[in-house]
């Protein structure tokens, strides 16, 4: 295992959690938090340096890197799409990476990000380091098991949550009756999920379960940007009113599992993974 290890931090616990369990087993953590996304003085407790960048200030992240001998970095928690599209005050490098991308799709830009570090020597690894037994494989985590209309509902879901990340436009949509009621856009999972339950209250198919499905993107690239679900989702499924929250197995991240799987049993929520 390596004796150090680089974050680059957006916002939300996930960053945070792996800093604290590399400082428990005695790993160096240097923390380059993204502007906007994390505060430095919340990694502070755990890190050997900390610094703050914008998105495009490329030369400072990688010589914040390279002048503390860090080979291994990782990129955990979300970057908000303001910072990605309006916040990113490029420097020279980062304008020129930039000016070259294909198009302006957040796992696009992360990407171009990846391979400007990589080629001062800085290797990228899994944005689940030391998480992996907060990916569960396949399987109801909860006491409550979907109905037979709520696994087809499900199922439905799973496709059109598929279709969906492959656009890199979200990752979650919300169903009821096998029909869609919301898709994520750039306002986040939980958002998403309240959203639709403002519109599942209008329709007429109140008597029919409301069901979130969150997919990874073909082919995930684990280096960036995994599905994350926490407390705060279980909070939004119940404050819509939905029955089946389903998440892709051995690719999405449940923070805080075993709090979140006793929130979800106290609320009649089945939490599944498939």
């Amino acid at each position: 295992m390596t004796s150090k290890i680089g974050i680059i931090a957006g916002e939300g616990k996930m960053p945070l959690y792996i800093a604290q369990k590399a400082k428990e087993k005695g790993i160096l953590v240097y923390a380059a938090c993204i502007k906007g996304n994390a505060l430095p003085s919340d990694f502070e407790p755990y890190c050997e340096k900390v610094v703050e960048f914008k998105m495009g200030q490329m030369s400072k992240g990688i010589n914040f890197f390279k002048e503390n001998d860090v080979h291994k970095v990782l990129m955990a928690g979300r970057v908000k799409h303001t910072a990605i599209f309006t916040n990113i005050m490029p420097d020279l490098r980062g304008a020129k990476m930039l000016a070259s991308l294909k198009d302006m799709k957040p796992a696009t830009i992360l990407g171009a990000v990846i391979k400007e570090f990589e080629k001062d020597g800085i290797e990228f690894v899994s944005s689940a380091y030391m998480l992996e037994d907060y990916m569960p494989g396949a399987g109801v985590l909860t006491k409550r098991k979907p109905t037979a209309e709520e696994q087809q509902t499900v199922e439905f879901g799973i496709k059109a949550s598929q279709a969906l990340a492959a656009l890199d436009i979200g990752l979650t949509v919300v169903v009821a009756d096998r029909a869609v009621v919301a898709l994520e856009g750039m306002e986040g999972t939980d958002s998403c999920i309240l959203r639709a339950g403002e519109l599942y209250k209008k329709s007429n198919k109140t008597n029919k379960s409301l069901v979130v499905v969150k997919s990874a993107r073909p082919n995930q690239d684990m280096r960036f940007d995994l599905p994350i679900i926490g407390k705060g989702t279980i909070e939004s499924c119940k404050e819509a009113g939905v029955k089946v929250l389903a998440v892709e197995g051995l690719k999405t991240l449940i923070l805080d599992m075993e709090e979140v799987i006793k929130m979800a049993d106290e609320a009649n929520i089945t939490l599944m993974a498939f």
